[in-house]
């Protein structure tokens, strides 16, 4: 083991010090968007000057406020989704101007609907399969949000604010794929559960000329660090693909316990790790509203049937990450994801890699079985 570089630190600190960040934004005059989903397309609310954060939706804490009003058999995320909002514990979805929801899954379309009651909440309605239409209609469907942020807010959104904004998120996510790449080597540089808090803590970094220096200082720190012979993991822990759900609300529970039991999470399919960062905006395409959205319907969620996206992902991301085996996380009640769930277990029986599926919710009372499993799986690899 070896002392981890300081700016580790500094993205845990940047999730901590967010709400007194956003809370100073408002005081400014500026605007803040609550967002939920990787499908929300950021580069039209950059460049509509808003501040776009991601809300608050990884605790068990206000479960229960949101049972008041939803079922308990309902998906863990979405439950903590609107227990921050219903409670007001999320000093987010306090300064946020608006809310965007998207229509990814059941549950949380009809939670937007008490969530609208609660704050101004605008809903995009995302095309949910390889129809040859769907370019066509999501295209359509961004167009209608920029008309409504303009009408709403008295504001002009112009395709030089919409490129210059696809130019920055372009660079934030090629810095967030070079930290993640760096898990190719062998041993790698770090734990999977450094690397998701180093990827969670930089959105709470706000500014974004600072947010991609401290990526790129890290990744080259860490490079540095390991060049000259520093092995913060053993050679023998096994490389773990961790795909599935949001594991936000999970991270320490699921990739904890694989990295207490002697693997290593190498690589994030999930939609905070590569699913949604590997996919670039054509910037300078003619008519950059439809590149932005060619963008987004790349990323291979399990709410698009068929998801042949996932499959084609996974398939590279195991050879380019030399996987030995494949740990699925899933959440309570997330229908898209169960169901996925089989046939991602046949094809990686197909590839011949051992895989686990683990269906948890953000308590604590099933740790000691999950743990108990994932040893005996790591034991077995």
């Amino acid at each position: 083991m070896y002392d981890l570089p300081e700016q580790f630190s500094a993205f845990g600190e940047a999730r901590q010090k967010g709400f007194l960040t956003v809370k100073s934004v408002k005081e400014a005059g500026g605007m803040v968007a609550g967002v939920f989903c990787t499908f929300t397309p950021l580069e039209i609310l950059d460049a509509a000057g808003f501040l776009p954060v991601s809300l608050c939706g990884m605790s068990d804490e206000v479960i229960p406020a949101a049972e008041a009003h939803l079922p308990r058999n309902l998906c863990p995320l979405i439950k903590s989704s609107y227990g921050f909002a219903v409670s007001q514990k999320c000093p987010y979805t306090y300064f946020a101007d608006l809310i965007v929801g998207e229509t990814t899954c059941d549950g949380k379309k009809k939670m937007y609907e008490l969530l609208g009651k609660l704050k101004r909440t605008y809903i995009l309605h995302l095309p949910q399969g390889e129809d040859p239409n769907a370019l066509e209609s999501w295209t359509k469907e961004l167009r209608r949000f920029i008309a409504y942020l303009e009408d709403t807010f008295s504001l002009r959104i112009t395709d030089e604010a919409l490129r210059e904004a696809a130019h920055m998120r372009n660079r934030e996510r090629q810095k967030r794929m070079r930290l993640m790449e760096l898990m190719k080597l062998d041993p790698p540089p770090m734990r999977g559960e450094q690397l998701a808090s180093v990827l969670d803590g930089a959105g709470f970094l706000f500014e974004a000329a600072s947010r991609e220096a401290k990526l790129d200082s890290l990744a080259e720190e860490v490079s540095t660090q390991y060049v000259a012979g520093e092995r913060p993991v053993s050679a023998s822990d096994k490389r773990i693909l961790v795909t599935g759900c949001p594991i936000g609300g999970v991270l320490k529970k699921a990739v904890g316990l694989i990295e207490r039991s002697g693997g290593t999470a190498v690589c994030f399919e999930n939609c905070s790790g590569i699913k949604a960062a590997w996919q670039m905006v054509d910037a300078d395409a003619p008519d950059i509203v439809r590149a932005i959205a060619a963008r987004y319907l790349e990323i291979g969620c399990a709410v698009m049937t068929p998801n042949a996206k996932r499959f084609a992902l996974l398939e590279r991301l195991v050879d380019e990450y030399r996987i030995d085996g494949v740990v699925e996380v899933e959440l309570q009640f997330c229908t898209p994801y169960l169901i996925e769930a089989h046939p991602v277990r046949e094809w990686a029986r197909g590839r011949e890699l051992p895989y686990l599926g683990l269906e948890t919710d953000y308590s604590q009372s099933d740790a000691g079985q999950l743990s108990t499993r994932l040893e005996a799986f790591l034991e077995r690899l």
